[in-house]
């Protein structure tokens, strides 16, 4: 018995020196971290990026990379299941660019409108009339407050599943309803003679194109997420299609310059959607003595698109009040050192549209009951229902580009998003403070260039505003100077933001995030005080965020996949229920 067992391990021991010496031939360059030093022996499915078509994009890599499971033209890409030998043979094919896990990704969990003066907007004339926009979510279910279109149907002209296992583009979620509902609805079921309250979407009179990547649990995958972001882009002229929202996300695995999720998205910004991306939920992060700074969600790391943080409009019209949520992801990004979010906008406990699918179950609480509404409404749950996060303030900010679209249809992606950063609101406290009644833990925030970005929306300021952006609006990225001591942003030179004094880093982001006229964001002296995150006193929190050792590295605490199930995505429920 002894005998065999050492056998058995020694052929273990041969078949763990063969896998490693396989992949050590392999140019790692070419993999993502994940992939690197692989000791597993299970076949992994993987997204292969290349340079040229590699023949039919599934025809002649079938003998290289295994069971190729689908193509994803928009990026040159396939997703195929490959074993080690096969990862080492797309390292060193020179027409592949990087290979990647197809990775999980979760959505990112109100109300909105006059904290951004949209009734402003509405008064004009502009409700999103005619404007498509393409929600990748986990479906958009049937509501009259989606109605309206021509002879009074559905305004969702477009549904498509990209779930695997499934054949239904349906919510059985619940998230992609209220994102919708955010969006586009138009409050008809809380419009009439007992209705004291109506809650109605930013931009009430659009077009919905449903492309539902989420399943019934708020899983799903890069690949399915690249797939639906292709469609959109292949639907754009047919649908009007001017803004693709992505209420969605997964951690940072490597530069943006790589990442599956962000190539695909700069490919529809650069096809002329306007990409708006919630900034994640993991501003409570703190496990590496980070204070939640370094930990945006891809796609929200890419310097195209408008990445958006959410703010609590803590039960008031007003927005003079309103607090950062201790919630949203902070930046800069791992890797790259992104300046994000853009903009932040309101995300904590919104009313939408229910869907009487998986999220009303886990918080029945969140249920709005008739009463909330209706004068003389009973107890019971209504089509109403309160979510809060950054995928909620992503729908808000979606809503307010289609009115803005609808306003100057000619703005392109980039003037759209240079304008809403410049005419932002900026007047914010230095400090707020939440406190976690469940856990009694203190999250303090500082209204710094990477919590608030360049303000709070303001979609009257927006469209009163003349201004028309020449050049990217790509976000910069920000460097420390170990001399000074201070943080530094960096501007393409071809982005607007290094053009005219109109366009100026004081103009976009506000004085108050500087140091001084050379631009520094963060140092001794700036106003939040000597207390930085990477001051002195934090070594580990200015590693994460600015050395070598990513926050979302392997041994974080959402390592592997765990995050992305069921509600272990809210670190509890403070996102999906909000702060109060």
């Amino acid at each position: 018995m002894l005998q065999k067992s050492r056998k058995s391990s020694v052929l273990a021991l041969v078949v763990l020196l063969l896998v490693s010496s396989v992949l050590a031939l392999a140019d790692d360059s070419k993999l993502a971290p994940e992939l690197q030093g692989r000791t597993s022996s299970a076949p992994v499915q993987v997204i292969v990026q290349y340079s040229q078509p590699p023949c039919s994009l599934l025809g002649c890599v079938l003998n290289l990379v295994g069971n190729v499971v689908s193509s994803l033209p928009v990026l040159n890409a396939v997703v195929s299941i490959v074993d080690n030998n096969g990862l080492a043979t797309l390292a060193n094919d020179p027409n592949v660019v990087y290979v990647s896990p197809d990775r999980p990704v979760s959505m990112m969990l109100s109300n909105a409108a006059p904290a951004i003066n949209a009734p402003a907007a509405w008064n004009a004339g502009y409700t999103g009339s005619g404007i498509g926009v393409a929600v990748v979510d986990s479906g958009i279910n049937g509501s009259p407050d989606l109605n309206g279109g021509l002879l009074g149907t559905s305004r969702v002209v477009y549904s498509q599943n990209f779930v695997n296992g499934s054949f239904t583009a349906a919510d059985q979620y619940g998230h992609g309803t209220h994102v919708a509902g955010l969006i586009a609805g138009d409050g008809a079921s809380s419009t009439g003679p007992s209705d004291f309250r109506t809650f109605k979407g930013i931009a009430p009179s659009a077009k919905m194109v449903n492309l539902r990547v989420l399943d019934a649990n708020g899983a799903g995958t890069d690949s399915a997420v690249i797939a639906a972001i292709g469609q959109a882009i292949a639907l754009k002229s047919l649908y009007n299609i001017r803004v693709l929202n992505l209420s969605l996300g997964r951690p940072v695995m490597e530069s943006y310059r790589l990442d599956p999720l962000c190539q695909a998205v700069e490919r529809a910004w650069k096809a002329g959607l306007v990409v708006v991306v919630s900034a994640g939920n993991y501003g409570r992060y703190d496990g590496a003595n980070n204070d939640g700074y370094g930990t945006i969600t891809s796609p929200g790391n890419d310097p195209y698109v408008i990445t958006v943080g959410a703010m609590k409009p803590m039960g008031t019209p007003e927005r003079d009040d309103d607090q950062i949520a201790s919630y949203s992801s902070k930046g800069p990004t791992s890797y790259d050192h992104i300046v994000k979010p853009d903009i932040v906008a309101p995300g904590n406990l919104l009313v939408s549209l229910a869907t009487n699918a998986t999220l009303e179950s886990e918080f029945p609480a969140n249920r709005v009951p008739y009463s909330y509404y209706q004068n003389g409404g009973s107890s019971a749950p209504g089509p109403y229902f309160i979510l809060s996060g950054t995928s909620m303030a992503a729908g808000v900010v979606s809503g307010a580009v289609a009115d803005l679209l609808q306003a100057q249809p000619k703005l392109t992606a980039d003037q759209v998003k240079a304008r809403l950063m410049k005419t932002a609101y900026k007047t914010f406290p230095r400090y707020s403070s939440y406190t976690d009644p469940d856990t009694g833990v203190t999250y303090t925030d500082q209204y710094d260039i990477f919590t608030v970005g360049a303000g709070y929306l303001d979609l009257a300021a927006a469209l009163a505003s003349k201004d028309v952006a020449t050049g990217t609006a790509m976000s910069p990225s920000a460097t420390y100077d170990s001399k000074s001591g201070n943080v530094y942003l960096v501007k393409d030179s071809s982005a607007v933001w290094g053009g005219s004094a109109v366009w100026g880093g004081s103009a976009v982001w506000g004085g108050s995030v500087f140091v001084d006229p050379n631009s520094a964001v963060w140092g001794g002296s700036a106003v939040w005080g000597g207390s930085a995150v990477w001051g002195g006193s934090t070594d580990s929190g200015f590693s994460a965020v600015w050395g070598g050792s990513a926050v979302w590295g392997g041994s974080a605490v959402w390592g592997g996949s765990a995050v992305w199930g069921g509600s272990a995505v809210w670190g509890g429920s403070f996102a999906a229920a909000g702060e109060k």
